[in-house]
Parts: structure tokens; sequence; C-alpha cells
């Protein structure tokens, strides 16, 4: 390959959503993520039908990982006439079917709410970004590929899957190009996860690596040690639970949820807090649970240990996987302490919107916020403590407590993500840093200290600005 190779940040640059970045070569496209973008409703909609290019000129698409803001925009970019491959790891493809498929739910179940008020003023109806069908459609296009396994995306172009550490089967991508007879390597990061987590491997170092692409997330913020959590939660639970109350948990359902679970199991092994139930609201969560128990290959050993003992890590006497709506509703009137997760993880969506509308203005339950909340989410403004929240349309006084843990998070901090680049500095000459999905003030901290530290040109890149790379 003679061609210039090029680089475009289409979303998740200064932002935390919507993950989509563009290799150009040549007449060749490759995009990298396809994630929603989520955010307030009418520049959520616009920012999501509309790409920033046409669909059907992408030759491939690499996944870094399932969750939403870095998947959940497939459906679109093939119905709207992309029909190349998606690569991604084998347990992504597993967990992106039900991600997806999810999502095409929600998209149908938001557009019939938004037609009944649109009805009622006398506008016409709007079609959802996506459907269920979209979905089943869009799945024939993906093409699962274990860790380590290198395989041509192009003829000059290889790609191999390293482990992020993030989520299941989340992938460092390592894309190396030959140019004139040279190889040059790209590492995207996707979302690099945190080292010494109890259920995943810790993240791979990739060498040789001549441009990198890296997360800001959490570039300014520390995360407390994973070692204390258990302590921690089981502080929070049993404080709640001496008041009578309940404990809401919006999470993941990827990562999070199943964290969380194997967290409580250990506290109520260790008679660290009561038998107390423990409800999984979520129809997602249950099905990713299962997704989890299958995906050996992505757990370090002490989990993989549990799993081969055929110890189940994700279950306990006092849980229940929720499945059922009447089942949903029955946990309003329950009357004695429990826990409750449900989804989505950033309170857009799902069932932990009915829960919160249930138990946000009694002052004996507790709000648990476990993960990064975007700007302008109904999770931010709980995580932020504003005296007052609108859900479903509706004004609620926000009287619960609220209390954050970081511990839990899945994205390294302040301090692994620059050990991290040094880490795969030492392994080769990486000439040239993109700093992408943060916030600015993430973006710039982490930035400042790379530049700081590895003394090379660090570089935070605006929406739809493109780059020659060699």
């Amino acid at each position: 390959m003679d061609e210039k190779v090029r680089l475009q940040f289409h979303g998740a640059v200064q932002n935390t959503t919507g993950s989509m970045h563009m290799l150009h070569m040549g007449d060749k496209k490759i995009l990298l993520d396809c994630g929603l973008f989520q955010g307030r409703r009418e520049e959520s909609r616009e920012r999501n039908l509309n790409f920033p290019f046409k669909p059907a000129e992408v030759t491939a698409l690499i996944l870094s990982h399932a969750h939403i803001d870095h998947c959940g925009n497939i459906p679109n970019l093939r119905k709207q006439g992309f029909d190349g491959f998606v690569f991604c790891t084998t347990a992504t493809l597993d967990l992106s079917s039900a991600l997806l498929r999810d999502s095409a739910h929600i998209q149908e179940k938001d557009i019939e709410f938004l037609n009944k008020k649109r009805a009622r003023r006398g506008l016409p109806p709007l079609q959802p970004i996506y459907t269920i069908e979209d979905t089943e459609k869009c799945l024939y296009n993906f093409h699962g590929v274990y860790y380590h396994k290198t395989f041509h995306v192009l003829k000059d172009i290889l790609v191999t899957f390293l482990d992020a550490g993030h989520i299941l089967g989340s992938a460092l991508t390592v894309i190396d190009v030959r140019k004139n007879g040279h190889m040059q390597r790209i590492l995207f990061t996707g979302d690099l996860g945190r080292k010494n987590m109890p259920i995943l491997r810790d993240p791979e170092i990739p060498d040789n690596v001549d441009i990198l692409i890296i997360e800001s997330t959490y570039g300014n913020r520390f995360h407390g040690d994973i070692a204390q959590s258990d302590e921690k939660l089981a502080g929070i639970i049993n404080r709640v639970v001496a008041r009578g109350g309940k404990i809401i948990v919006p999470a993941f359902s990827v990562g999070r949820t199943q964290e969380l679970v194997f967290s409580m199991k250990r506290l109520i092994d260790q008679k660290l807090i009561p038998q107390i139930p423990v409800f999984v609201d979520s129809p997602l969560s249950v099905n990713v649970t299962e997704i989890f128990r299958s995906h050996y290959e992505c757990y370090g050993s002490e989990m993989r240990d549990l799993l081969l003992e055929g110890r189940d890590p994700f279950g306990f006497e006092t849980l229940t996987y929720v499945r059922t709506v009447e089942e949903s509703k029955a946990l309003n009137d329950l009357k004695k302490p429990c826990v409750i997760l449900s989804a989505s993880g950033m309170c857009e969506a799902g069932r932990i919107l009915h829960h919160l509308k249930n138990n946000i203005e009694n002052p004996a339950n507790l709000i648990l916020i476990v993960g990064f909340m975007a700007v302008d989410t109904l999770g931010r403004k709980i995580a932020e403590r504003q005296p007052t929240v609108r859900i479903f349309g509706e004004i609620y006084n926000l009287r619960a407590e609220v209390a954050i843990m970081n511990e839990f998070s899945a994205h390294a901090d302040a301090n692994g993500l620059p050990e991290f680049a040094t880490a795969v500095s030492r392994q080769g000459d990486i000439k040239k840093i993109f700093v992408v999905h943060g916030e600015p003030d993430q973006s710039e901290a982490l930035a400042g200290r790379l530049r700081e530290t590895l003394g090379m040109e660090v570089i935070i890149p605006r929406r739809n600005e493109i780059f020659d790379l060699f």
C-alpha cells in the first residue's frame, strides 16, 4: 500500500459517548466502533440518525467491545447501507447480540411513548432509529475472532485483538498497516480496564506501537482501592439495613452487575452482611450473566477455577434474577430491606426508572452509584445530588441518600492510563498519541501527564477532525 493513511474522529471526542473513529486508506474506510450517542433527547436522535459519512462506503468495522456507546448504532449503520464485516471477539459477538436486541426494544418503546405525545399535539409520528428487525439483519455481518488470532481486514491491513480487561470480550485493537514495504502499528484501546480486578484478566501490553489512540474517561480521577471495595460496600448495606431502607443500584448489564453480585456473594459467605434479598431486575442482565458463564477464556485464574469446579460465582441463596414485568412490579410492594440492581446504568431507560420513581423520595433508601454517568443523563443528576429530578416527565424530590463507589469502575484511572501508555512506550517507539473518550477536563489532564511523562506529541482531536498518520 502506498496511499496516505489518515485517521478521522467522529464520536467520543471531548465527551464519553458515541465512540466512532475512521481509518482512511486510499478509497477504503475502516470504522473503529459505532456507538450510540447518549445525552439530550433531540441532540441524541439527530446525531444517531445522521452519520457524517456514507455508511455504504465503509469497508469494514472493528468493534472494541459490546457497550452500547461503542456498538449501539451498528443496526442503523447497516440499515443505511453498510454491508461489510463487523470484526470483534467471540465474547463481544455474543454480548452484542443480546445488547443490540435490547437497545432496539428500547428504541421501539421510546418512540411509541414519544408518538403518543406528538399525536396529542397534532404532530406526525416518528420512526425509531432502528428496530429489532434491523438488529437481526445486522448480526449476520458480525464475525467473531479469538484473542491473539491475527486476521486480514484488507490485503495490507492485519488486526489482532488483545485483552483490554474492561468487560467480557473487550479488546485492544492492534492494527498493522503494510505501507511501502514497512509495517506501521496503530493501537486503539477502546475502553481500557484496570489491573487486579476480581473477574477479568489484566489488560495486555502490545509492543512496537507507532500510533496510540487512548481513552480518558477517568483521565483526572482516581479510583478507590478495589481490595477495600467489599468493606466499603458492606458498610453501606449494613447502614441502610439498620434503618429499614432499600438500596437501589443503577448498574450496567455487562460487567458491573456481575461484579456486584460476586462481591455480595463474598460478603454473605463471610457473614459481613445479613442474608438480605438481592434482586437483579433486568432481563438483559440475566441473559448477559448466562453469557458470562460460557466464556472462560476471558477470566483470571481465580474466576476460571471457580467455574471449572462447578461453583457459581453469580448465584447465592438470597439472590433472585427477575425476568417478568409482574415480578418487577411486585418489588414496589416489598417493605423490608433489600438490594435492587437494575439497568440502564446511566438511568436513561429500562426498569431502573420505575425503581427510582418509587424509592427516590424516601430518606431511608439509598441510591448507590457504581459507574460513570455521562453529562445530561438522569444518573449524572442523581450523582450530583440535584434536589429535584425528572422521571417519566414528572418532577421528584431527591430525598434518598446517594452514595458513590468508583471502586467498581471498569476503566483505568488517572494512575492506570499513564501507566499503560508508559508500558506500551517501553515496548517500542510511539510517535503520536490521540486522547479520546473523555470530557474535556479529563482528556486535557491525561494529555498533560502523557506529554510530561513521555515527552511526545499528544493530541486531543475535535469532532470530525482528520489527521495524516503515515
